[in-house]
């Protein structure tokens, strides 16, 4: 006797594909947390003296000019547009643009003739240089933030110092606990954040500036309705993951 199988078979697998073809459809992908470069640099040492970080903002008038010539650094364009005048070229930066100007270059800032041009500048620089003006007139300069110690457990080597841009979708729970290999300043953009530190969690809301050093295990999250966007102004050993997990060794 002979049984006639093909379209049971036929229809079984035909449901089992539609089956599998739905439950992909109803089972997004979670949205992923996005990090851009905005500028960076390699630095050959940071040992030579103490390092501290700072971070000024600045607003210069319609079509004015500044000039700059300070520690290693990073500007960040927040509105407007600046002309940046730098060893002979020159770099129109718009909004969400920035560049790395280095310690000892005398730079020239032009405000776009739209209207005043507004931009943070990120520093690492030694105590010497902590008071040096940022900006020249007729500039006007908002110091935010400075360490009030240098910069811990930095070590003889090359170091990428970088400046980037990070945006977590909303509802994101907070992430694993992790340290930095070097250090970071943070800057919030937009959203407000939950930054969670020994157990404590915190709101950081737009202009938070939040201070990582090496040794702080801490996590991130974003329990809002809108996405969390900040800026990491970062400094890591050459070849080593900026982000580390769980808690330094305790020989660092």
């Amino acid at each position: 006797m002979r049984f006639r199988t093909t379209g049971i078979l036929s229809l079984s697998l035909g449901a089992m594909a539609l089956g599998a073809s739905v439950a992909a459809q109803t089972t997004p992908a979670p949205p992923a947390i996005t990090r851009t470069v905005i500028a960076a640099t390699k630095l050959s040492t940071v040992t030579d003296v103490p390092l501290y970080f700072k971070a000024v903002s600045v607003t210069l008038p319609s079509g004015e000019k500044s000039s700059v010539s300070a520690a290693n650094g990073i500007v960040y364009q927040i509105s407007g547009s600046t002309e940046v005048s730098l060893d002979g070229e020159i770099k129109m930066l718009s909004a969400g643009e920035g560049l790395f100007i280095a310690s000892g270059k005398t730079s020239v800032l032009k405000a776009g003739s739209g209207g005043p041009s507004s931009f943070l500048h990120f520093f690492v620089a030694p105590a010497a240089d902590l008071d040096r003006p940022a900006e020249s007139a007729p500039a006007a300069v908002s110091e935010l933030y400075r360490t009030a110690a240098p910069i811990p457990d930095l070590k003889p080597g090359g170091y990428d110092l970088n400046l980037t841009r990070v945006t977590f979708p909303a509802q994101m729970p907070s992430n694993p606990p992790h340290h930095r290999s070097g250090a970071a300043l943070y800057y919030v953009i937009s959203g407000t954040g939950a930054n969670t530190v020994d157990g404590t969690t915190a709101e950081r809301a737009p202009g938070s500036l939040i201070y990582e050093p090496y040794a702080l295990v801490h996590q991130w999250g974003n329990p809002g309705s809108e996405l969390l966007t900040f800026l990491a102004f970062n400094i890591n050993p050459e070849g080593v993951a900026a982000v580390l997990p769980g808690t330094p060794p305790k020989n660092q």
